[in-house]
């Protein structure tokens, strides 16, 4: 695909956009700039994102994005339970930024690894059966680096946003391909709040830590 077909699809994707796509796309951008704050509204905000991409990854056949969408809707309510407990004397939030110990980065990597097996092999059997539009391998690794770092920012773990970087490489592609377009560019927003998230993350765990 040349330069200039790729404009034109731009072009053309974002005058195709829906205003649902639309609304997901700014609740999404909202809820990364209030993790990166380490605001709670990370979680109401993302409610509303992940609820509208549930449906609009189902219409694209992007299933994994969809289980992901799913995954994310849960681990909002887990994370938003663990973010808002205070101490009962203090009132401080009692979940601190950190590193992960090599351990921990260990059971990180099986996580994603058992993640990203279902996926793919799920995601292959669709294709086969009724979704020949899906990219299983493509899909499960977006869907598989999301699901670690949900799991990760809902423990406030810097590490997390490594795998939201990865996450959002691998859907800026995934997305334009499918023709969810403005979905693409948020992805690349996304890029940069991650990079600017896990910069602002690691300054105050090694403050913490000091």
């Amino acid at each position: 695909m040349t330069l200039s077909q790729i404009f034109e699809s731009f072009i053309t994707g974002m005058q195709q956009t829906s205003l649902l796509e639309f609304i997901a796309v700014f609740a999404g951008i909202a809820s990364v700039w209030f993790s990166r704050k380490e605001n709670i509204w990370v979680y109401p905000i993302g409610l509303i994102n992940t609820t509208f991409y549930i449906y609009l990854s189902v219409k694209g056949h992007l299933y994994g994005e969809a289980s992901v969408n799913l995954y994310y809707t849960i681990m909002s309510i887990y994370g938003w339970i663990l973010w808002a407990r205070k101490n009962n004397q203090t009132h401080e939030k009692i979940m601190k930024i950190q590193f992960s110990s090599p351990k921990e980065w260990g059971s990180q990597i099986v996580f994603f690894g058992v993640f990203y097996s279902i996926l793919y092999f799920s995601l292959q059997q669709l294709q086969v059966s009724f979704a020949p539009e899906a990219i299983p391998w493509a899909d499960a690794f977006a869907s598989a680096t999301a699901y670690t770092g949900m799991w990760l920012m809902a423990r406030k773990k810097v590490e997390s946003w490594y795998w939201w970087i990865a996450t959002n490489i691998a859907s800026i592609p995934l997305y334009f391909m499918k023709g969810y377009v403005f979905t693409s560019v948020q992805f690349c927003v996304l890029l940069i709040l991650a990079i600017a998230g896990l910069i602002s993350w690691r300054k105050k765990a090694s403050h913490a830590g000091n």
